[in-house]
């Protein structure tokens, strides 16, 4: 099998999977850290491929569709991990636009080809996501809101890449004596 055929089929995978999970709530922010260099089975950074983005892309798409989640494409460090997402989705409250656009070179490929092919994208310095995955240790923790938790698929590289999925949750709070579920405060207040 070609790799661009393995990594379709490794990103359906992993869709799919994300599809059936309780995760995702419509708006949330799903943070994507792709190397698509680590996907070719290359070092992260030397050689990007726009190709390999492009198939990322679309599964992508597809779980953006399915969810309604917004997508946030994590850029390369030489532009700080800034983020492309859709301008819909921008939000000047908790965004600060950026005057940048992504290149395979100075950005990265994944974050390049999604400028290039999402709506009306805007790149933005940071956010907060509510969950993400991460292609070839590209690091999106700084995107996550706290506290993250690791999940774990079936699905566990993307072509020669390692994938890695988070979540988050509320901060627990209070100590000992606070309430965390419904039921138990319906217990207590009763």
């Amino acid at each position: 099998m070609d790799l661009h055929q393995q990594v379709k089929d490794n990103i359906n995978a992993l869709v799919n999977e994300w599809k059936t999970r309780d995760d995702l709530k419509p708006g949330d922010f799903f943070v994507i850290g792709c190397s698509t260099s680590e996907v070719a089975g290359e070092h992260i950074g030397s050689s990007g491929s726009e190709d390999l983005a492009a198939v990322i892309f679309d599964g992508l798409m597809d779980l953006k569709k399915a969810t309604n989640v917004n997508l946030a494409f994590q850029c390369c460090e030489h532009l700080n991990r800034a983020l492309v997402i859709e301008r819909e989705a921008f939000d000047p409250r908790f965004h600060e636009e950026l005057s940048v656009i992504p290149a395979p070179r100075a950005g990265g490929s994944m974050a390049s080809y999604a400028y290039r092919h999402m709506d009306n994208p805007v790149v933005v310095e940071n956010i907060r996501a509510n969950a993400g995955i991460d292609i070839g240790d590209t690091m999106i923790g700084m995107h996550l809101k706290h506290v993250a938790i690791p999940l774990r698929f079936s699905q566990k590289m993307i072509g020669k890449a390692r994938v890695t999925g988070a979540k988050t949750r509320p901060k627990l709070i209070g100590g000992e004596r606070a309430i965390y579920t419904n039921s138990e405060a319906n217990k207590i207040c009763k």
